[in-house]
């Protein structure tokens, strides 16, 4: 089995790792507790990295090509996630610390995942790496303008400091793995066939990290949070879906914005919180949610796959 194969099929196996990895941070959590700190930040950044590989100048071209339907993705990404989040965070009455860590989920990107989701529904791969991209980039001001202007009356957020940590850990790796893949293409394809394997370990450790050490609050408040952060990605996904098709009339599009939508880059939202904030707590809701949009992502393309 060469490595391409190997990763694709790493990949598919995403949801179920990490479910199975989050079991099991509640009974060994040193297992997985001490990926914390500059670990997680380099962790992203490898993340963020493999997906600028994958990228080149025509991708941000094809939004020509689609302009209508990559607008709406946007439009939807960074209109129904970030004020469903912030809604639904005090309909379920959570803590303040949940709060900002649903508006940090709501206000992120999409996950690099949902390109891998997108090819196995069989919906438009081409749209959406277009949409991850370019909300990948818009990230770097929408993400910090609306987490401040969604949460500040709940803690007191440091704009600025998103702004730069949003730059660091998007922009920057981004940049470079564009650069690689324009000027040393054929380096940058081998590297490219091993990220999305990186991205599942990373990943994985991110979220397993951030439940084992905060285990006891999870248990204490758990049902409330993965039905608010339940709530929130099945909005995403539902609404991005059909509010697509009523517009375009098209299925295949509007499984891909829909998959765009429904899946966030919560790993940023995860190390957001943890360098912005002094309250642990606040990471807790990404850490849910790339559990909670991988599941449903995966049976959403299990679904659209027969079809």
């Amino acid at each position: 089995m060469n490595l391409d194969n190997f990763s694709h099929r790493l990949t598919s196996l995403f949801p179920y790792i990490l479910l199975l990895a989050s079991g099991l941070s509640f009974y060994r959590p040193e297992l997985f507790t001490w990926f914390s700190g500059i670990y997680i930040t380099l962790g992203l950044g490898c993340i963020m990295l493999g997906m600028g590989l994958t990228l080149n100048t025509a991708d941000f071209r094809r939004v020509l090509q689609y302009p209508k339907s990559i607008l709406l993705g946007i439009f939807l990404q960074y209109s129904i996630m970030p004020f469903s989040s912030f809604f639904i965070a005090r309909l379920f009455q959570l803590p303040d610390e949940f709060i900002v860590g649903m508006v940090l989920v709501g206000s992120c990107p999409g996950g690099t995942a949902s390109n891998v989701i997108s090819y196995i529904a069989k919906a438009n791969v081409a749209l959406s790496v277009s949409m991850t991209a370019l909300s990948t980039l818009l990230a770097v001001f929408l993400t910090p303008t609306l987490s401040t202007v969604l949460a500040s009356s709940t803690l007191e957020v440091n704009s600025m400091g998103l702004l730069i940590s949003t730059f660091e850990v998007v922009i920057i790796p981004v940049s470079l793995g564009i650069i690689l893949n324009t000027f040393f293409h054929r380096s940058a394809e081998k590297l490219s066939k091993a990220s999305p394997f990186i991205a599942v370990i990373f990943i994985v450790l991110i979220v397993a990290s951030i439940l084992g050490s905060s285990s006891q609050a999870l248990l204490q408040s758990g049902p409330s949070l993965l039905l608010a952060v339940f709530t929130l990605h099945s909005i995403g996904f539902v609404s991005g879906y059909f509010i697509s098709f009523v517009l375009n009339r098209d299925k295949i599009i509007s499984r891909t914005i829909s998959i765009e939508v429904g899946m966030q880059n919560s790993g940023l939202a995860v190390h957001l919180a943890n360098q912005n904030f002094t309250q642990p707590l606040i990471a807790v809701p990404g850490a849910i949610s790339s559990l909670i949009h991988s599941i449903i992502g995966s049976i959403l393309a299990a679904i659209w796959n027969k079809k």
